[in-house]
């Protein structure tokens, strides 16, 4: 058995920005909307059988009480907006396992699941269907855990995280607490590049182990007695970034896979998708229906 999990939110920003704008005879704007209901049947279409859909009920999380810089919903294109409750409405009339987030957030819906699912026996494989970059922390060395960047077609097992950012997944979050993620909010440390973090961290594992003397480092970055003052003197900056970007993996988002498994739409589908002018994605789906 194979577990697909989807970053529902991602996947409503891309399509905002990828497909047309299309608004109802309401005047209601579904063109997102619609996309993620696409990418899913997609999935349906390919086999998958298991499905999660993550998604932010709300941008805001419990982050930004840690964090006044962390990412708001603050310059978001209202028509995005709008279609946050919309989609969820949608995805789950389709018949889909929905994670709304409210003080979490899709990531760490995304990772609590996977961490549920590996509990189970069934399951031969995990794929979480995003490209963000905090979520390649959740891959496993068995291969149980990977993620799939279905846009480009990329799966990234241990080797390819390792590849892509030169760290082991473990280290993701102390990765991005040094070079930052601009996406989240997080300003990582001045001067701390991704080849000088991906060095350190490639040998240390996490920061709190890197040596704040360079004379005590046994591999060679350029610039390092500048890096290591700079990490010295705001140590207690990189562990906060670092604990931003750990996904919480105990969020209670389902008791057991068998709640993924796709069976049907819901009796209100078709008229859902009537008022988003989706009838031909509706009968997509029920030609799937088990």
């Amino acid at each position: 058995m194979e577990i697909h999990l989807v970053d529902g939110t991602y996947e409503l920003f891309r399509h905002h920005f990828a497909v047309p704008s299309h608004k109802t005879s309401e005047g209601i704007e579904v063109a997102a909307t619609r996309g993620v209901l696409g990418t899913l049947i997609r999935l349906l279409e390919d086999g998958a059988t298991h499905i999660g859909v993550a998604t932010d009920h709300v941008v805001e999380s419990f982050r930004n009480d840690l964090f006044d810089g962390y990412k708001t919903g603050e310059g978001t294109p209202p028509e995005i907006l709008s279609q946050f409750p919309l989609v969820e409405a949608l995805i789950e009339a389709a018949g889909f396992i929905t994670f709304p987030m409210v003080e979490f957030e899709a990531d760490d819906a995304l990772a609590s699941a996977a961490c549920i699912a590996r509990e189970a026996p069934a399951v031969n494989r995990i794929l979480i269907c995003s490209p963000d970059k905090d979520l390649a922390q959740c891959v496993t060395d068995d291969g149980r855990v990977v993620q799939f960047d279905r846009r480009q077609q990329l799966i990234y097992d241990s080797a390819g995280v390792k590849e892509k950012f030169g760290v082991a997944p473990a280290s993701i979050p102390d990765f991005l607490a040094l070079v930052g993620d601009p996406a989240d909010g997080i300003p990582g440390l001045p001067g701390w590049g991704a080849k000088s973090s991906s060095l350190l961290l490639a040998r240390y594992g996490k920061i709190e182990e890197i040596p704040l003397d360079s004379n005590k480092w046994d591999v060679p970055v350029r610039g390092a007695v500048k890096l290591a003052e700079t990490l010295s003197q705001n140590f207690e900056k990189a562990q906060l970034y670092k604990d931003l970007t750990i996904l919480r993996d105990n969020v209670p988002v389902m008791s057991n896979v068998s709640e993924l498994e796709w069976i049907a739409p819901k009796d209100h589908f078709s008229e859902l998708c009537d008022r988003l002018d989706a009838s031909k994605l509706a009968e997509r789906i029920k030609n799937l229906s088990r």
